[in-house]
């Protein structure tokens, strides 16, 4: 069986909570390795972020992995929050750059995810396990696909033990990808992070702002289907399992599922691999 973790996000709201419970509690039954918790810009989250971290390890027994943003913090805060996550227990940490809140002009003592990693090593040795980020298609901010590569290396370089990509619909996009930073010495396991398909038009939001592709033909399949929302979740998850039955085939090391705290879509991909 291939290693599957989950991605949720802090609850702010008693409604927000529960959602969050039903689909852990659901999710559970699947064995994830460990499951991850987001970060919110300029620390808004940063209260709920340790707060969901606690909660998703004493009451639902999973290895809950805080998202660590270094943008818009200084040195201190960060070592604060890692001081922290160590008091709970945590030994995984998800090393990320993150991005400059709307109306913040300082961009914190940490310009780069890969000062991170160091700045984790120097304080806390090999105490976590890291991971950062991937982007299979490029990020939105990259200069180009080869600067992307080199940032990607540098991040390794200063101490990652592992990366998890941002999520994609094109599987060559990946392999190529995982090829070209082999080629650069970089031997890490790289993850591919998988975004289930529930609400078609947030899914084209979140793709805009990030940098995913969605490709032609799901768009326009997902355009026939209009209101249909049955069938585009039934097609949805076909075109996911199959993404990931290649990914697998290809040698894909795990499985990181986004599951926005539902546990329906990504169930409904599990289903189809079992």
């Amino acid at each position: 069986m291939t290693p599957i973790s989950f991605e949720f996000y802090p609850p702010k709201t008693d409604e927000q909570r529960a959602q969050l419970d039903r689909a852990a509690s659901r999710l559970a039954a699947w064995g994830p390795e460990y499951v991850s918790c987001t970060f919110g810009a300029g620390g808004s989250t940063l209260s709920y972020t340790a707060d969901t971290v606690r909660h998703l390890n004493q009451h639902h027994g999973f290895e809950a992995a805080p998202h660590v943003s270094c943008v818009g913090g200084s040195r201190e805060e960060i070592r604060e929050l890692l001081r922290r996550y160590r008091e709970l227990g945590c030994r995984r940490i998800v090393a990320l750059r993150g991005d400059l809140p709307s109306g913040m002009g300082h961009p914190g003592d940490l310009r780069y995810a890969a000062e991170l990693v160091q700045l984790i090593r120097a304080e806390h040795g090999d105490h976590f396990r890291i991971e950062v980020a991937a982007y299979p298609e490029t990020h939105p901010q990259a200069e180009d696909a080869l600067a992307d590569l080199r940032h990607f290396k540098a991040k390794v370089e200063a101490g990652a033990d592992a990366a998890i990509t941002q999520y994609f619909y094109n599987a060559d996009a990946y392999f190529r990808f995982v090829d070209d930073a082999r080629r650069l010495g970089v031997e890490v396991p790289i993850v591919p992070g998988i975004m289930p398909i529930s609400n078609f038009t947030q899914l084209k939001r979140f793709s805009e702002a990030c940098g995913a592709e969605i490709p032609r033909w799901i768009a326009r399949r997902m355009q026939a289907y209009g209101d249909d929302l049955a069938a585009v979740r039934e097609f949805g998850a076909d075109v996911v399992a199959d993404l990931c039955r290649r990914l697998v085939a290809g040698g894909a090391p795990a499985l990181h599922f986004y599951t926005l705290n539902l546990a329906r879509p990504t169930e409904t991909v599990l289903q189809r691999l079992a």
